[in-house]
């Protein structure tokens, strides 16, 4: 072989190593990569963990943005109650759990845990029939007498069957659980699946201003939140 068929050869080789390389980084160069936040780990997204674990019970220090040893504790809590791997890592599974994305911004998708994605639009939408105009711990306390409901035994053992049952929920009645769903309602529907319960274990509650029913009125009153009375 002559030296210029040689250095060709060699100039054609160049040319198809910088196409794949262009290629792959105009494929792959702008995907984004979730972070991997583990103990020893520091910054924002460590805050935005801190933050949803403190405002669920689970974590009790403070929002520092430092991945301590409470901090682990408190993830692998929340992923034992969750039915995820308990590592104490808050990797891609667990910070969608806690509805947190790879920047560190709340999530409005996906379910939640052992709950699918279906319970979770259905928490989300009787959350906004039901709580429309109230404040959001008000909305979160309405999707937690929901999951109260779930593990309670008087009531049915699904998200279905209890916002379906009969009589349960006026808003089934009177058209309010068939307008669109308010965004503020997701964000509740997932915290309440995530364990935030503002209303403290409560199944019922009611509008004071509203109901009669001397029942509902007869019920222990746990907390007020709004408009709204909590009741066991």
């Amino acid at each position: 072989m002559s030296k210029n068929s040689v250095r060709a050869l060699q100039i054609i080789c160049v040319i198809m190593v910088n196409v794949i390389v262009i290629t792959l980084v105009s494929c792959y160069g702008d995907t984004p990569v979730m972070a991997l936040s583990r103990q020893g780990s520091r910054g924002d997204e460590v805050k935005s963990i801190q933050t949803k674990l403190k405002q669920w019970g689970y974590y009790k220090g403070s929002v520092d943005g430092i991945y301590g040893t409470e901090t682990t504790k408190a993830v692998k809590y929340f992923q034992q109650k969750n039915k995820l791997t308990v590592d104490g890592i808050a990797g891609p599974k667990t910070l969608t759990a806690m509805g947190i994305s790879s920047s560190g911004a709340s999530g409005s998708g996906g379910g939640v845990g052992k709950y699918s994605q279906s319970d979770y639009n259905l928490l989300a939408r009787i959350i906004s029939a039901e709580a429309r105009g109230e404040t959001y711990n008000g909305q979160v306390a309405v999707g937690a007498v929901v999951l109260n409901r779930v593990e309670h035994p008087s009531f049915p053992d699904s998200i279905t069957g209890v916002v379906y049952e009969n009589g349960a929920f006026s808003c089934l009645k009177d058209g309010e659980f068939n307008k669109p769903v308010a965004d503020a309602s997701y964000r509740a529907a997932k915290d309440a699946l995530n364990g935030w319960d503002p209303c403290g274990g409560a199944i019922y509650y009611f509008n004071p201003d509203k109901t009669k029913d001397k029942w509902m009125h007869s019920r222990p009153v746990i907390t007020r939140i709004g408009s709204h009375l909590f009741c066991k």
